[in-house]
């Protein structure tokens, strides 16, 4: 039998809870494309521009600059958190290193929650933009009908199948949406703002202004409102970071690609809505017939009808784009929460051949069908509303994050930079996202707000509350029925260290969730006491014609490791604590 790959470690792209993806796949550049996709600017844009201004007028540019101040100061939690603890649950891991197994549990769940919500609207985009792309504007129009719904579908299935065959074809496919996306975009802005600088605009068309930088004469509630839509089109950056244990040193390059990442859509956010609002002025942008689609709209109007075509195949691009990068993050959430017992444990399962989440990648483009043909058959209205409804989800967990940076690097020992980089930064945008995610959250109750209304409350407020509170009831429901992940800490359970069996299942040896602990070097069989030799598993392999070795299973072949189990090479003293110091020159060994 022979090993076709070693395992992911430290040194060649493995993280401290190595899950048996492919380490050292991505590379700063291309975790930078895969975090700008994932947000997919130019739907974004398309989507939610004109409710942005009717929220704040023409201060919508001064939104999405305040909406980058907490996604920036969350990028920094993001990033500070990974490179201690590189780990694709990422908020899961971290809210229950720093508060504990509850609090991680439902970081986790707002993840799911929020990317499957968005993918409805993600596949109603790509499915109406795919017909007017093809000149088809009757049958675009009606989003709910067979033909948009069954390309949309159509498009979820392909992502899904791109997912599921590796990472590095995910991030190939990236490279060619978001060039084609930009490019297209910038050159809109370009063109309009020409147009409107030469008196070759609408007769709605305003020059810009400084003034419109800075938020000044808007009320708390136009700020917030404004604030939770524009969070929603930062949202998808923290892909980078999801995808940590793909990446080369994953302690680093994530959380330097989520920063570049946040720098590079608070330009081409700004610079976009500047020209477009400045080309139609408030009027033109908040036209009622268009408001689900501007860029379409001013698409034609600033660069003619092929003009026009580029710019729908800009958002088609970022729609189909942005599911993809949507199911990354997720599949990877599940794994992780799998890993580590707070969910079933197939979901923990790797593909031997394309090193992905089999079950997590498959369940979340299964799940997002259901839920997008769901939305169909209820309601167009209601399926405008999952946008703000989204954004519920996003701050809570982005907010979560930042709070648990804060808290778990508020001892000196733990940190390594300035207290203020580490501290207030992140409390602050835990603040600000909570606060706007709050007023959101109270607004919303009224049944004007949005589009739909269910129980005499707005449909906004039923579905992002309550699919977080349907969170807080499966968390219930599994702690009765797992309860192992909710009696224990990131220090008693650790993927690389701890194995709870081995079946053979399908000619292929798996290797299940994480159990008791033992030493790093032995795994242990089901239902046996003493350690899994190296001869062992040959034998186990060669009953069951094993053909493939997955990546996991190589340095079990070392035969000069100890069978024996011992103690954990850096024991936990306090509930997180880390080991000491290493002395000059010597590599720092990874954090429990």
């Amino acid at each position: 039998m022979t090993t076709t790959q070693q395992p992911p470690t430290a040194q060649n792209g493995g993280s401290n809870g190595d899950k048996g993806l492919k380490g050292g796949a991505l590379g700063l550049m291309s975790s930078v494309v895969i975090a700008v996709a994932s947000t997919a600017p130019g739907y974004s844009l398309a989507a939610t521009l004109a409710f942005i201004v009717l929220a704040a007028g023409l201060k919508a540019p001064a939104i999405l600059l305040l909406a980058f101040v907490p996604m920036y100061f969350t990028a920094k939690a993001y990033q500070d958190f990974n490179e201690i603890d590189p780990d694709c649950g990422t908020t899961f891991k971290w809210g229950w290193r720093a508060f504990g197994p509850h609090t991680g549990w439902l970081g986790g769940w707002g993840i799911i929650i929020a990317d499957i919500i968005v993918m409805a609207s993600l596949s109603q985009v790509a499915g109406s933009y795919f017909w007017l792309l093809l000149g088809k504007d009757d049958v675009a129009a009606n989003t709910t009908g067979l033909a948009v719904t069954g390309v949309g579908v159509l498009f979820l299935v392909v992502v899904t199948w791109i997912c599921y065959r590796g990472i590095e074809l995910s991030a190939r496919t990236q490279y060619v949406l978001l060039g084609i996306e930009l490019a297209i975009l910038f050159v809109f802005a370009f063109v309009a703002l020409v147009k409107v600088y030469t008196d070759n605009a609408l007769d709605t068309s305003v020059t810009p202004e400084l003034s419109w930088l800075w938020p000044g004469g808007l009320t708390l509630s136009q700020i917030a409102e404004g604030l939770i839509i524009a969070i929603f089109i930062y949202w998808g950056w923290d892909t980078a970071v999801a995808v940590n244990e793909e990446t080369a040193d994953p302690s680093k390059t994530p959380g330097r690609a989520a920063i570049l990442a946040t720098i590079a859509l608070v330009v081409t956010y700004v610079v976009i809505a500047t020209a477009a609002q400045a080309f139609g002025g408030e009027e033109g942008v908040t036209n009622e017939e268009h408001q689900d689609d501007v860029l379409g709209y001013l698409g034609e109007l600033v660069l003619g009808t092929w003009g026009g075509k580029l710019l729908i195949l800009a958002v088609l691009t970022s729609a189909v784009a942005s599911a993809q990068t949507t199911i990354l993050p997720t599949a990877r959430t599940t794994l992780s929460m799998a890993a580590f017992r707070a969910m079933p444990r197939s979901f923990a399962r790797i593909h031997p051949q394309y090193l992905t989440p089999t079950v997590s990648t498959i369940v979340m483009g299964f799940v997002s069908i259901v839920f997008y043909v769901g939305m169909t058959q209820v309601s167009e209205n209601l399926l405008a509303d999952t946008i703000a409804a989204t954004g519920l989800a996003i701050a809570f967990y982005y907010g979560l994050t930042g709070f648990a940076a804060a808290w778990y690097f508020r001892k000196p020992e733990r940190r390594k930079n300035h207290w203020f980089s580490h501290l207030v930064l992140p409390a602050l945008g835990g603040i600000m996202l909570f606060g706007a995610m709050i007023k959101v959250a109270v607004d919303s109750m009224d049944p004007d707000y949005g589009y739909t209304t269910f129980f005499g409350l707005g449909g906004v407020f039923v579905i992002g509350v309550g699919a977080l509170a349907l969170g807080l009831l499966l968390m219930v429901a599994w702690n009765a029925v797992a309860p192992e992940y909710f009696r224990s800490r990131p220090s008693d359970i650790e993927p690389r260290i701890l194995v709870d069996h081995l079946v053979v299942e399908e000619h292929r040896i798996v290797l299940e969730a994480p159990g008791v602990a033992y030493n790093p070097e032995a795994m242990l069989a089901s239902g046996r006491e003493e350690p899994v030799t190296p001869e062992q598993i040959e034998a186990l392999a060669a009953e069951a014609d094993e053909t493939e070795v997955p990546p996991w299973r190589a340095d079990l072949g070392d035969e000069s490791r100890s069978p024996e189990p011992t103690e954990p090479a850096h024991p936990v003293v306090g509930p997180y604590a880390e080991p000491e110091e290493p002395a000059d020159g010597e590599q720092r060994p990874p954090i429990a």
